[in-house]
């Protein structure tokens, strides 16, 4: 036990920049799905399904690219839809078996990939479903290590997921080192071979259980530490979860104008109160809106480049390279929504407000940005010119990371911490069956639409003004909580007179 005392930071440290390795390198994998479609076309996968002579300029693919659509938007679906089982099974069963489950997933998929064939496309819908799922399993168990740097807490979690976007340039590896003659199948073979370090990591460096938040000063985890203060971490997490789900609990009472509801300060919040609050309501809202907008911009990026490129072959590959090395920009912009999220850590607080009171005031700014970034993504993304197209991606990635480091740092933020698992899982969950509208927008486009994204983009663009909603009910609920700080200050005061 010496050498737990010794060094907790050191060992903080490490769990800090691994956890970021991982996200970088393997947990979003699939959002870099267009750099892969460039290789699996060359290898032939739903060739069957274009009409014409191969090569020729009169060939019809648009069944293939709906087929490769397809299989995005099922991975990404899942990648969504499953983070409610996810969530549930790190809050009842902790860290190490989520994390398990998950690198077993992760690693099925990969080896999936690497065994499937052109004879055999159909084994991409399970392989891609698989490394979507078990990517998010190792990002929600990241997330937590955000806990053991309080002052910088949702600075960390913005960066991770960060992380999480950037890692989509890993296809983009992947499709560069298959113009230089490594197989599609040796690339995924690396990657599965890599699983053997997330295992490692998951029993030296990451807890058995949850890193608590705020963290005891004498709290030790990992294969040598992991029994060292186990029973006070589990009531310090009771004590804190009391704390917050009575100031949340008082301040959404108070925002609704629901004077019937009885304020227990020794009850703990429901689950069910969480889902049913309108902070919830308004944050699903923003969340799926954007969701579904980001989502139907990767999964049409390759036909939408072609039809923009005309005749060139080249130009789409070049731009397709462009939006994955964009991509790794993510995690130098997700920090910088951290940054205002954390920017009134360690000043001092008005009078009478409560820590998460100052967290959601901090919040506003954050999500106003990040839905003014997503209208304006939106809105270049509209304009049919291909060199408008490298802004377009500029927007993409800063909006993304925004928006998913924003999403869970608000959740950690406005919830108790037992209910975390389960309420970005859900959220997450609700936002995946929206998200499902990008498949009949794709054939609507292919359909109808012969081709042209124009007016299926520009109302996408009028949807997203709704995610406004969201920051004006965050600014408004803070704004009557501080003039009610001050209300009772000035009785307070009059009181003593």
């Amino acid at each position: 036990m010496q050498g737990c005392e010794a060094g907790p930071r050191v060992r903080h440290w490490l769990t800090l920049f691994s956890g970021m390795f991982e996200c970088l390198g393997f947990a979003g994998v699939v959002f870099g799905y267009a750099s892969l479609v460039f290789v699996l076309k060359e290898d032939g996968y739903f060739v069957e399904l274009c009409t014409g002579d191969p090569g020729s300029n009169g060939t019809d693919c648009s069944s293939q690219d709906e087929r490769f659509s397809l299989v995005f938007t099922i991975a990404s679906f899942l990648n969504n839809f499953l983070s409610l089982i996810n969530g549930y099974l790190f809050d009842r069963f902790g860290t190490m078996v989520t994390r398990l489950l998950g690198i077993s997933l992760y690693t099925t998929g990969t080896l999936l990939v690497a065994f499937s064939s052109a004879a055999h496309p159909q084994i991409l819908f399970p392989a891609l479903s698989c490394i979507a799922v078990g990517g998010i399993f190792l990002l929600i168990t990241n997330m937590q290590v955000g806990n053991l740097f309080a002052a910088h807490r949702s600075t960390i979690i913005t960066l991770y997921n960060g992380a999480f976007d950037s890692s989509s340039a890993v296809f983009l590896i992947i499709k560069l080192l298959h113009e230089q003659g490594v197989s599609l199948r040796s690339s995924f073979l690396v990657l599965s071979l890599c699983s053997i370090v997330h295992v490692a990591r998951t029993f030296l460096l990451m807890p058995t259980a949850h890193i608590p938040y705020p963290l005891p000063q004498d709290y030790t985890y990992g294969v040598d530490c992991g029994k060292a203060n186990t029973y006070s971490v589990k009531q310090l997490e009771r004590d804190a979860t009391m704390t917050v789900s009575q100031e949340f609990s008082r301040a959404d009472t108070a925002s609704q104008g629901d004077q019937t509801e009885t304020q227990d300060t020794g009850k703990e919040m429901s689950f069910r109160s969480c889902v049913f609050s309108w902070f919830f309501l308004c944050h699903l809202l923003w969340l799926s809106i954007m969701q579904l907008r980001h989502y139907l911009f990767i999964g049409t990026l390759n036909p939408k480049l072609g039809r923009l490129a005309g005749s060139d072959p080249d130009l789409p590959s070049e731009y397709t390279n462009a939006f994955a090395v964009a991509q790794l920009c993510g995690v130098l912009c997700a920090p910088w929504n951290g940054l205002i999220l954390d920017r009134h850590k360690g000043k001092p607080r008005a009078a009478g407000e409560t820590e998460q009171e100052a967290d959601l005031r901090s919040s506003c700014l954050s999500l106003f940005l990040t839905s003014l970034q997503c209208l304006l993504f939106s809105a270049f993304a509209s304009i049919p010119l291909l060199s408008l197209q490298y802004l377009t991606f500029v927007l993409q990635v800063l909006n993304r990371s925004f928006l998913y480091g924003g999403n869970a740092a608000f959740i950690s933020i406005a919830f108790p911490s037992c209910h975390f698992g389960k309420l970005y899982g859900l959220v997450m969950s609700l936002s995946a069956i929206f998200s499902l509208l990008q498949y009949p927008c794709f054939t609507l486009v292919k359909g109808g639409l012969r081709g042209d994204p124009l007016y299926v983009d520009i109302t996408l663009t009028l949807l997203t003004l709704l995610v406004f909603i969201h920051p004006a009910y965050v600014f408004l609920h803070c704004r009557k909580q501080a003039g009610s700080r001050r209300n009772n200050s000035h009785a307070e005061a009059d009181s003593k007179l």
